[in-house]
């Protein structure tokens, strides 16, 4: 028994040794660059990026970047630059700047925003989590006026499940629009997000129905059909809770930060002596 129990420990630190070893990707001088580190260097210049969802090519050029980085780093030290008194000078401000951050970082963390709190925000401020308006419209776009009347003509004597099946049929074989091959189906958009005329029309109609005039814009002459219409409400609590808990955590961090600066200020010895900053003090 003891003896399988060492061997599944040595079989466990075997994986745990080949998983770090697979985060690396170069070596220089036995300094390991690994995929974390690729990561961050990725960041710093693009928030949202992920190194791993980079093509190998630009994952070789990140991986080349950063063994330079190393290479120059070894280089600047060999010539002494962390010894020179500017370096250390801007060391110091790194660091007070690091202290700061951190300590915001930690009053930020600590600052704790209860389910209860977040519900009662909601209610009392509903009113600011709207759902806009919204439809899920079809269209069939055509030259001219008159091509876009003979098919209002051919569509509007037909009702219910058999207009939404003829319109799709002419859809597809009439509509000059991208939407043409999709049965003109435009998807689900906000109020004021099409056109001007486009919008006014469709917001007009009431579910199941098409426009009765063609409806021009700078694109030709459209035939819309309306599948369904939401109108504006509120959102629901649980969509916005996390938007409502941030911004009542800001809002606690910043009323906290203020009081601590008070008071340091109140207990530590300040003297100003610009004598703008002075006059505005009084």
């Amino acid at each position: 028994m003891l003896k399988l129990a060492k061997t599944s420990l040595l079989a466990v630190a075997v994986m745990a040794t080949s998983i770090v070893a697979s985060d690396i990707l170069a070596t220089v001088n036995g300094k390991n660059i690994t995929k974390q580190d690729a990561q961050a260097f990725v960041t710093a210049s693009s928030p949202k990026a992920n190194f791993m969802q980079l093509t190998p090519e630009e994952q070789k050029m990140v991986t080349s970047r950063l063994v330079e980085k190393e290479l120059f780093t070894e280089l600047a030290a060999k010539e002494g630059i962390d010894k020179k008194p500017e370096f250390q000078r801007n060391m110091a401000k790194i660091k007070e700047e690091l202290l700061v951050n951190m300590w915001m970082k930690a009053q930020m963390d600590n600052t704790v925003v209860s389910d209860s709190e977040a519900k009662e925000f909601y209610k009392k401020n509903a009113d600011k989590f709207m759902e806009k308006a919204s439809m899920h419209a079809r269209h069939i776009l055509v030259v001219s006026e008159k091509e876009a009347q003979d098919i209002i003509d051919t569509l509007k004597l037909l009702k219910g499940k058999e207009l939404k099946i003829k319109f799709i049929e002419l859809a597809k074989t009439k509509s000059t629009g991208p939407s043409g091959q999709k049965g003109g189906d435009l998807g689900t958009f906000a109020k004021g997000q099409m056109v001007p005329e486009f919008s006014k029309a469709a917001w007009a109609l009431e579910t199941d129905q098409i426009t009765l005039k063609p409806v021009k814009t700078q694109f030709g002459y459209h035939i819309i059909y309306l599948e369904t219409k939401t109108v504006e409400k509120p959102a629901a609590y649980e969509s916005v809770k996390e938007r409502i808990i941030a911004t009542l955590k800001q809002k606690q961090f910043s009323v906290k930060i203020t009081e601590v600066a008070n008071e340091l200020k109140s207990k530590a010895k300040i003297v100003y002596t610009s004598a703008e900053i002075n006059a505005t003090k009084k």
